[in-house]
């Protein structure tokens, strides 16, 4: 089955243009990956069983919205797709899913594996009409280990990586979870690297293949780049937590008027510092004298910063130390970024008028590619906005 002649909004110039993908995920792992593939010029047809008045991806209800199944989160992640409502339990639907998958390049979804294979819709099945799909699972935990089978989400996924416990380490309070769903969208940059890298290789000869991407161990893996810390080398120090990120003094220091993230990082930046803030000789205390002792003693020096930058205005300090080389960064409110004048310059938040007639905001994709840009081509379609052409388009 030839894929479908699809009618875009926009121009698609990304460098993934030409690739063809069928995305069957939803909420917020699979869309953030799928949505990097559609700014990067994939054709993108995103599947969901539902009604205009209830079902499909949870997130379309999630928020305040002017269409009633396009809320916020929804909206941010799934612009530059085409939307179909199919029930793969449907026979009928079943095959025009099989058949948009016949000519497909990439299936990606986040449910669970057993769910699939009741479907008839696993590698295997897919990999019979297609044997070039690169098939990618967007699993909660590794197939191989005793996790596999339960369900997973972000608040999960935070506390059995030991994300959680950051907070408990670094200020001996309760565990908590970071206020971002970092492990979902982490891993879901896990997974569109997944997809890149599994086009790369059938490219190179390798074919189609199953790829599986845990989330467990995607977000662990993230973790503990820095955190696996004094457990690097065997036998371990017993210490785990980068003692520069776990410190609890790490973090925007008051200024007169405000607060401003500050950021010394060599010793000369760190002399000269001292030196603009009226304190000149800190470092000649053995605790700070070398980069060595001063890694052990990060607390007492952030608290040495954080007494010097109330005696200035953070207008008074942001050029002061930008003159002198030293890095450092207003602090922003979230409102405040939505007027950062540096992202404001970048054309970062872009608004909108949907076709559907609401205007809305939209966040520009940050990576600059000079040959082949990545674009904003299609706003993020109402439930089954597109199934009629592709339905028309299937026959």
């Amino acid at each position: 089955m030839a894929w479908p002649e699809l009618q875009w909004d926009g121009e698609r110039t990304g460098p993934l243009k030409g690739v063809k993908v069928v995305d069957m995920s939803s909420v917020v792992l699979g869309p953030f990956a799928t949505v990097q593939l559609g700014d990067l010029g994939a054709e993108v047809i995103k599947i969901e069983n539902g009604t205009s008045a209830s079902g499909g991806d949870m997130m379309r209800r999630a928020g305040a919205s002017p269409t009633k199944d396009i809320g916020p989160i929804y909206a941010a992640l799934n612009r530059n797709k085409k939307a179909i409502n199919l029930n793969g339990a449907d026979a009928g639907d079943k095959a025009k899913i099989l058949s948009l998958l016949s000519g497909a390049d990439v299936f990606i979804h986040n449910v669970r594996m057993a769910g699939m294979k009741r479907l008839g819709l696993d590698y295997e099945a897919v990999k019979a009409v297609n044997p070039d799909i690169i098939y990618v699972h967007c699993a909660g935990y590794g197939s191989d280990g005793p996790y596999a089978k339960l369900q997973a989400f972000d608040d999960l996924i935070q506390a059995a990586s030991g994300f959680a416990a950051l907070s408990e380490m670094r200020d001996g309070g309760r565990p908590q979870y970071a206020p971002t769903l970092v492990a979902d969208k982490v891993s879901g940059l896990f997974a569109t690297n997944a997809v890149m890298a599994a086009i790369i290789a059938r490219h190179n000869g390798a074919g189609g293949q199953f790829v599986e991407v845990p989330m467990l161990e995607c977000f662990t893996w993230f973790n503990m780049v820095e955190n696996l810390w004094g457990e690097t080398f065997v036998p371990g120090l017993g210490k785990l937590g980068y003692t520069r990120s776990i410190n609890p003094r790490r973090r925007p220091y008051p200024t007169s008027d405000g607060y401003i993230a500050v950021v010394p990082y060599n010793d000369a930046q760190w002399e000269r510092f001292f030196e603009l803030a009226g304190r000149p000789g800190v470092f000649d205390d053995p605790r700070f004298s070398t980069y060595e002792e001063r890694t052990k003693h990060t607390g007492d020096l952030y608290a040495i910063i954080e007494e010097l930058m109330a005696s200035r205005s953070t207008d008074e300090w942001l050029p002061l130390l930008a003159d002198n080389s030293i890095p450092a960064m207003r602090y922003n409110r979230m409102a405040d970024v939505l007027t950062d004048p540096h992202l404001a310059a970048v054309d970062f938040f872009e608004e909108r008028q949907a076709k559907a007639g609401y205007a809305y905001r939209s966040i520009r994709h940050p990576v600059k590619y000079s040959a082949t840009p990545a674009s904003h081509f299609a706003d993020p379609p109402s439930i089954d906005a597109d199934g009629e052409e592709i339905r028309r388009q299937l026959g």
